[in-house]
């Protein structure tokens, strides 16, 4: 039942890849969108049969692959990973969907995009080390094409630089892998057999291995100082790949952190705990201080998304029930609340050729701009601030409760953080669409809404998860609940005095 969200797009992508004949533009789109659209559904369906009072894996898959290299086909959900799989097949399907119908070399693109949603299902559901390298290494490929062929005036810097970056957190990876199949001796690299055995290795060992695991997943994620990439990578992609790359790709770094860093060393990550909570405060309030310096509408959504990131690192690192719990909601939370960002800043673009703050004045305007952005925009930005009623109040909420009584201090600079998001956010409303209409915003040509469906559909979902959260928190609440780790007293963590 996983197999199908992996090898269905990826057999579709080589049909519109390659396939001969009058394989036009438009219907390369519809198959790639309804392709798409399948895979979401039947990740709604796995969803429906999820039970989530298992703290297990469901839909198990097992094939032995290759024997030399302990390498097995073992896929599985838990409460930690289906979340992230709707919300790759949901985000997928919004971004063919808001694709340029007229981009270049469309049956590439769409292939590419079809690959992409595989090779992250695959690394949400691998439950083999090796396997889950595999897939992560895999969506590097279509995501650096992406970027480097339909991006802006500097995709190139932009895309080799992902790349680079996104190189060296494979190698340090993949590095960790081997030697945990190295130190440990297990017979394979499943994950549940290395789990039990990880603990078995001497504490230093272990530290070694957590570090490169942490630094390999703080660059995808990506945290303070391994951040630099992002920024331009959102910049230079369309809209449509910063959807998938704020909303999924960066959930590889998160889910990463918490299945192989937390899940294979519970025991070295509460000696390492305290320094992961400073690194996440520090992040977040980076973050939110560049974010409040730009003048680019994406970039300030893009270091917004280093800052809440921040936030799921402070969450691991304390490790309670009701942290673990918060941290799969704020990873929703964030990819609906990016997605629908870049979606409207993506329209805003579209319609005025702008991004710059310092150019745009009056988009809210009913007659000659684009009031119904502005209004979407409204929500997407009031729901990043965390405004009660949505789905980033509960989850920064429970998040910052959670983390609290284990670090006190750094959950309250990550909560000056959340701060900051309400300041840079009113900056950017109040500079583009508010005040008189300047040059750019008159005679706009109107945004229809076939192009605000997206937007609509993703705020919706905000809303309704923000009144409903405790559909997510059933969901993944036993399988967090059995990552939790008794922390050392709390005594040593607070500040003299």
């Amino acid at each position: 039942m996983l197999s199908a969200l992996i090898l269905v797009p990826i057999l579709i992508a080589a049909l519109v890849a390659f396939s001969p004949g009058n394989f036009t533009p438009k219907l390369a789109r519809q198959v790639a969108l309804a392709t798409t659209i399948g895979a979401f559904i039947w990740s709604i369906v796995l969803l429906i049969g999820f039970n989530p009072t298992d703290g297990g894996m469901q839909y198990s898959e097992y094939l032995p692959w290759i024997d030399t290299l302990g390498l097995t086909y073992t896929l599985g959900v838990d409460g930690l990973s289906i979340p992230l799989l709707v919300l790759n097949g949901l985000l997928t399907a919004i971004a063919i969907h808001s694709s340029d119908e007229n981009l270049p070399r469309p049956r590439f693109y769409y292939a590419l995009i079809l690959l992409l949603n595989a090779a992250v299902a695959g690394a949400f559901v691998a439950q083999d080390l090796l396997l889950f390298f595999i897939f992560y290494e895999l969506e590097l490929i279509p995501l650096y094409l992406l970027i480097a062929i339909w991006g802006g005036k500097r995709r190139g810097y932009a895309a080799t630089k992902f790349l680079l970056y996104t190189a060296v957190s494979g190698a340090l990876i993949l590095a960790a892998f081997l030697g945990i199949g190295f130190l440990t001796g297990a017979s394979s690299f499943a994950y549940l057999e290395n789990q039990q055995l990880v603990s078995l290795l001497p504490v230093g060992q272990q530290l070694l291995l957590l570090g490169a695991i942490l630094v390999g997943f703080g660059i995808k994620i990506p945290l303070v100082p391994f951040h630099t990439w992002l920024p331009d990578a959102h910049v230079e992609a369309s809209t449509p790949i910063s959807v998938l790359l704020a909303g999924v790709l960066l959930k590889l770094g998160t889910y990463g952190l918490l299945r192989f860093g937390l899940g294979l060393f519970p025991d070295s990550w509460t000696l390492l705990a305290p320094g992961l909570a400073i690194w996440a405060a520090v992040s977040s309030l980076y973050g939110a201080f560049n974010a409040i310096a730009q003048r680019d509408m994406k970039k300030m959504v893009a270091f917004s998304s280093i800052a809440h990131m921040g936030y799921i690192l402070l969450a691991a690192a304390a490790a309670t029930p009701i942290s673990l719990v918060s941290a799969v909601l704020q990873m929703v939370s964030h990819g609906l609340i990016s997605g629908l960002l870049f979606l409207l800043v993506g329209i805003v673009y579209k319609k005025t050729g702008s991004r710059n703050l310092d150019a745009l004045k009056g988009l809210f305007n009913w007659e000659r701009g684009l009031p119904l952005t502005g209004s979407l925009m409204v929500l997407g930005v009031m729901a990043s601030a965390g405004i009660p009623g949505m789905l980033g109040f509960i989850s920064e909420f429970l998040l910052f409760r959670g983390s609290f009584s284990i670090f006190p201090v750094q959950t309250l600079l990550c909560m000056i953080g959340t701060g900051l998001t309400a300041v840079y956010y009113l900056i950017l409303m109040e500079q583009a669409f508010f005040g008189r209409l300047s040059a750019l915003v008159k005679n706009l040509p109107p945004a229809n809404w076939s192009e605000h469906f997206p937007a609509i559909v993703l705020a919706i979902l905000i809303v309704v998860l923000g009144l409903q959260p405790g559909w997510l928190v059933n969901l993944s609440e036993t399988t967090t609940a059995a990552m939790v780790i008794e922390q050392p007293s709390v005594v040593s963590y607070q500040p003299p005095g």
